[in-house]
């Protein structure tokens, strides 16, 4: 799936509310869970310890931490969309994030993103793109967020 590509500030106001498409599926690693754990400290055994997890979780195994699904959004955005016009971009923040389901261990993940919001700021623009991160076959999705990223001209 190739991503969509817009080409400056002009474009990106033009697809404001408009949903630009979904990532490809990533399946969710015990490892990829282990590198997130000793990145951040975070060794909570509902992510780390499958046995106990599979025994004693309401999950019925280990969980992927929800910060690591967010974080997945710079891997799996790419594949949605990429906009050039701009001579750099940065991360933001986020004006709301949600962890609404488990992502379980070996389940695949893949991104929605909806355009939201294009602000004019001093040398560029502030873009607010709405984030679904979905497990296949779930109910609901396991993360949404309204990411902000600004790109200067």
């Amino acid at each position: 799936m190739a991503a969509r590509i817009i080409n400056g500030t002009a474009e990106l106001k033009a697809l404001v509310g408009e949903h630009l498409g979904y990532s490809e599926w990533m399946e969710i690693t015990q490892e990829r869970v282990n590198q997130f754990a000793d990145a951040t400290g975070d060794h909570q055994w509902i992510h780390i310890d499958a046995e106990r997890a599979k025994a004693e979780s309401p999950f019925g195994g280990p969980i992927a931490h929800g910060y690591l699904t967010l974080s997945l959004g710079p891997v799996l955005m790419p594949q949605v969309v990429m906009t050039t016009g701009f001579r750099m971009g940065v991360n933001y923040g986020a004006n709301k994030v949600r962890f609404m389901s488990p992502v379980p261990v070996g389940a695949k993940l893949r991104l929605g993103v909806t355009l939201m919001q294009v602000e004019d700021i001093a040398g560029g623009v502030q873009v607010t793109y709405g984030f679904t991160f979905e497990c296949e076959g779930a109910a609901k999705p396991s993360c949404v967020a309204e990411v902000i990223f600004r790109s200067y001209e």
